[in-house]
């Protein structure tokens, strides 16, 4: 229980902060800190996700930031695109998901720092 709290307020700092969404700091705290396999770190996150973006996103459209049309394009089509991801990942190992989230951390991460380095 400890672990879970622990996991959310972190996920819920840094989703406020950076924007991510939680899910950054959830899929591996609920595997690393609480044991989940990487199926169920994965659903759980979905799941856990729902209040930090509700939260964060009214929170930053209060301040002006949020792009309501931006935000209902990729909303709308990402839920055809979860449908595809969820049955995908339901055909992988976890060790296969562990590598591809894993995979996609520094791929993301390796953007960023260009980007930050080409300003």
């Amino acid at each position: 229980m400890i672990g879970a709290i622990a996991i959310g307020l972190a996920a819920g700092v840094v989703a406020g902060l950076l924007g991510v969404g939680g899910g950054v700091l959830f899929v591996p705290g609920l595997v690393l800190f609480l044991g989940l396999g990487q199926h169920q770190a994965e659903a759980t996150s979905l799941l856990a996700i729902v209040p930090v973006a509700l939260v964060g996103a009214y929170k930053q459209d209060r301040y002006g930031n949020v792009r309501r049309t931006d935000a209902l394009l990729a909303g709308v089509l990402s839920v055809a695109g979860v449908a595809a991801g969820v049955a995908l990942a339901n055909a992988l190992s976890g060790a296969a998901l562990r590598v591809a989230f894993a995979l996609l951390m520094l791929l993301i991460a390796a953007q960023l720092v260009r980007r930050t380095l080409s300003e």
